[in-house]
């Protein structure tokens, strides 16, 4: 198959994309294969009490942050994503262990559900900060709709391998599967690391990837908070965790009232996610790089707060299964085959140390910590007699406002990624390979 009817892609990037494209796909259906297992858990632990599940989550991405700002401080590019990956294969293996250990399972079970929670951010979000560093803004637009393809690739493998093995091997041997696919996403990642650079790099900057990124372990909080940009980037998430977060609530109330038994809840969330992620990635194959490209990077960015705007509407109207299903299939595969190609490309045009460090302080500790303060905000309003659909009202003007952040940071990423070209040192260029042109 010619990659380049598909995308966009120039001959000397086809394999570092396909390698990227692998990279993904294992990462993705290793978290997927547990995401079905995780929601159901969060059920068995009673609705009512998610929001404390939320808190815990966040508490743990407090703690697990700046240990991986050592991390990025210690380790150089091609050594800091295995060592990530490797800690999290054996917090999996541990995992696999406490199931069958004498400790009661509704404990192993909670922590399970924080544990998830925190590894998918924390991977993705490596992931997206190496993608962000090894291709250029240029590229990114091209080439990132096609990357994120494979993710919905193996988003798409995982729900289907939870749905045919959960019974015959147990919810348990599940955690081998995804520790197994982790290690093929760390195989993926050194090959990537082998390669030529896909871009052209003076000799400054290539002797600078090949460097720990330095700093202090706090420093992406610094970085994050002195930056009116990543500011910008960080009320983007919060306000998109936000109505995440009260979809999620929803969902879980709705779907509750509607199915007694936990298996039918499990193979609906499985339902749900393979539709999402198939749409998804015909999304991202056919749709989001000539989207980008036609309406430029700020309208892309506010697609999805638009589309969440009137279905918050049509929630308010219609509060039942139909119709949360409906906006959560929609909306989930509108993040991930738009919003969120768009969001990365916003850390093209930042420094190193903020694409490492300040990126995962926006991608772990806002997120998680947007997903506490509205999971509470959600038990208030249901505490004060809104119904669900009196939330879903209270949820539409955030949805405007979030359309109107992401208009913004369009134009600021325009406004940095030319400025960046402009004040771009001069240098010689590192050439590319015969063999890979």
């Amino acid at each position: 198959m010619n990659l380049a009817r598909l995308v966009n892609v120039e001959p000397h990037e086809v394999r570092a994309v396909l390698w990227s494209f692998v990279y993904f796909f294992a990462l993705l259906c290793s978290y997927y294969v547990l995401r079905p297992v995780r929601d159901e858990m969060g059920i068995t632990a009673g609705v009512e009490n998610l929001q404390w599940l939320f808190t815990g989550t966040f508490i743990a991405m407090l703690v697990a942050v700046p240990i991986y700002g050592y991390a990025v401080r210690r380790f150089a590019r091609r050594r800091l994503v295995p060592v990530v990956y490797g800690f999290f294969v054996l917090n999996l293996l541990g995992f696999y262990a406490l199931f069958q250990s004498p400790v009661p399972p509704a404990y192993v079970a909670m922590a399970f559900f924080v544990w998830v929670s925190v590894f998918n951010l924390f991977v993705v979000s490596v992931f997206w900060s190496f993608m962000a560093d090894l291709y250029s803004d240029a590229q990114a637009r091209r080439l990132f709709g096609f990357i994120a393809a494979g993710g919905s690739a193996g988003a798409i493998l995982g729900p289907m391998i939870t749905t045919l093995l959960a019974v015959p091997l147990g919810p348990v041997n599940l955690l081998l599967i995804s520790a197994a696919l982790l290690l093929v996403a760390t195989f993926a990642v050194s090959r990537l690391g082998r390669g030529a650079p896909v871009r052209a790099l003076s000799a400054g900057e290539r002797d600078a990837v090949e460097r720990p990124v330095g700093g202090g372990v706090f420093a992406g909080f610094r970085l994050f908070v002195r930056s009116p940009y990543l500011l910008g980037i960080g009320a983007y998430i919060l306000l998109y965790t936000t109505l995440a977060t009260f979809l999620y609530f929803q969902q879980a109330h709705i779907v509750r009232d509607a199915f007694d038994d936990s298996a039918t809840r499990t193979a609906v969330f499985a339902a749900v996610d393979l539709a999402v992620n198939t749409l998804t990635l015909l999304t991202q194959i056919f749709i989001t790089s000539r989207l980008v490209k036609g309406l430029g990077l700020g309208r892309t960015l506010a697609l999805v707060p638009a589309f969440l705007l009137f279905g918050f509407a049509a929630l308010a109207a219609a509060p039942v299964l139909v119709t949360i299903l409906a906006v959560q299939i929609l909306r989930r595969a509108g993040n991930f085959a738009i919003a969120r190609p768009a969001r990365e490309m916003l850390f093209t045009v930042v420094s190193r140390e903020e694409k490492y460090k300040a990126k995962s302080v926006i991608d772990t500790v806002v997120y998680r910590g947007g997903d506490a303060v509205s999971g509470w905000a959600f038990a208030g309003l249901m505490a004060l007699g809104l119904g669900l659909g009196g939330i879903a009202l209270v949820a539409v003007p955030l949805a405007a406002l979030w359309l109107g952040v992401g208009l913004w940071l369009g134009r600021r990423q325009e406004a940095l990624g030319g400025a960046r070209r402009a004040t771009a040192a001069p240098g010689p260029a590192v050439p590319v390979p015969a063999e890979e042109r």
